[in-house]
């Protein structure tokens, strides 16, 4: 079944995310704009991508594969936003507002996997 993924709030929660961490690493330094501010970049443009590209597939099963995807972005993100908090390369409370939306679009993801794919009941937040 196929989803309008603007209306979905996983959708809406991760355009959120991107707007927060593009604005987050504009004060990274120079020298990270290609190497850690471009991975980070690309992991949050990828959860939002894939929510998009697997709301067009035809079943809820391919669906939720590309919702898997995206988690898998999501836990990618969240080791950058580490790294960049040990490096002091983002203040405490940014780091701490990223984390909280990674957080909790994390929580959404899961609970809508389960929702679209019944069978992925075993899916938790440890993955």
């Amino acid at each position: 079944m196929r989803h309008q993924f603007k209306n979905l709030k996983v959708w809406q929660m991760g355009m959120n995310l991107v707007v927060l961490v593009y604005a987050a690493t504009k004060e990274y330094p120079k020298e990270e704009k290609y190497s850690l501010v471009y991975q980070i970049n690309r992991s949050v443009i990828s959860v939002l991508s894939n929510i998009a590209e697997g709301s067009g597939k035809n079943t809820d099963k391919d669906f939720a594969k590309y919702l898997y995807l995206c988690l898998v972005s999501l836990y990618e993100l969240e080791t950058q936003m580490i790294t960049s908090h040990r490096l002091n390369f983002i203040s405490e409370e940014k780091f701490e507002e990223v984390i909280k939306v990674i957080n909790e679009l994390e929580k959404m993801l899961i609970g809508f996997i389960r929702k679209i794919n019944p069978v992925t009941e075993h899916l938790n937040s440890n993955f």
